[in-house]
């Protein structure tokens, strides 16, 4: 018979890691999977992380190290396999990996992330990082009196544009369409924001740089047209890695796990971590809470298994 884990945590991204260090102090029998190499998540991409704090201008990836390195001196186990299927087996889960092999667990952490939906124009992999970003609130700051453009057309775009409004000397903002989605409230603000400017009917067609962008080349009904600028953010949403649990516990339209603070979802024992949960920010230092929250509410959990 399987050995019985008293969690199993899904991804090493910083909510993974969180909990991890968490799980540890709690004395929790558990493991962590993550399909990737000595994965980190998503905050190896950034070149820059100036909001978490005590640790300002640290480079991403090496802080995605340092949160590994302080997992792995608690001494946590680390697998690296995929996660093909979870299915309930009793009052557990039956974890099925990519080398035919399964898990059994009483509670899961699902941290397993989401990507930003991408914009798939010409120039956008290649300049990632080196003026295409898809974090205003990361990578803002690093604008300054500079000129740059937001695309997309929700409530996220909008509120880039915003704040980028507050830092770079002019803002363009690129939608499709001839109206946003967003609210009201905040396309009138926007609207009367001096320095951003509506670029409506348009799609974004390439972006052009040497080094770093200087450029974004935009088709608007029907003529191809050229923004001088130093930066691009994507802001068309983001994709949750959340596909797992389609059908085990609840998600919401955009296939974000429901779930609040103690990581709760409608799955018994499934509690969810990060980016792949309904939130407001999606922030390392909202990740990182989230693990801490999610082993509080395995403990409790536990206790009444």
């Amino acid at each position: 018979m399987s050995k019985m884990y008293d969690t199993i945590i899904i991804g090493s991204g910083s909510a993974g890691l969180s909990a991890a260090v968490y799980a540890k102090r709690a004395v929790l029998d558990f493991i962590v999977i993550e399909k990737e190499y000595m994965g980190t998540g998503q905050i190896a991409e950034s070149g820059r992380v100036d909001n978490y704090l005590g640790l300002y201008g640290e480079n991403g990836f090496d802080l995605g190290e340092k949160f590994r390195e302080h997992a792995e001196a608690l001494g946590t186990e680390f697998l690296e396999s995929e996660v093909i299927s979870i299915v309930k087996d009793g009052n557990a889960y039956k974890i099925a990996l990519s080398d035919n092999s399964d898990i059994l667990t009483k509670s899961i952490v699902f941290a397993t992330g989401a990507n930003p939906r991408k914009l798939s124009i010409k120039g956008e992999e290649e300049f990632s990082g080196k003026g295409v970003s898809y974090c205003a609130v990361c990578d803002g700051a690093f604008y300054k009196d500079k000129v740059t453009a937001v695309v997309g057309g929700g409530d996220t775009a909008l509120e880039d544009a915003l704040l980028l409004s507050k830092i770079c000397k002019k803002v363009y903002l690129v939608h499709r369409r001839d109206e946003f989605r967003a609210n009201k409230a905040l396309q009138n603000t926007v609207k009367n924001t001096e320095n951003i400017e509506l670029v409506l009917n348009a799609k974004p067609a390439e972006i052009i740089g040497d080094k770093k962008v200087t450029a974004l080349k935009i088709m608007q009904n029907d003529e191809e047209k050229t923004l001088q600028l130093d930066g691009v953010f994507a802001a068309v949403g983001t994709v949750p890695n959340s596909k797992l649990l389609n059908g085990i516990a609840e998600l919401d339209g955009n296939g974000y796990v429901i779930a609040d603070e103690t990581g709760a979802t409608s799955a018994e024992g499934i509690f969810a971590a990060g980016d792949v949960r309904t939130k407001q920010l999606r922030q390392v230092s909202t990740a990182v809470a989230d693990g801490a929250n999610c082993i509080f509410s395995i403990e409790k959990y536990l206790s009444n298994v």
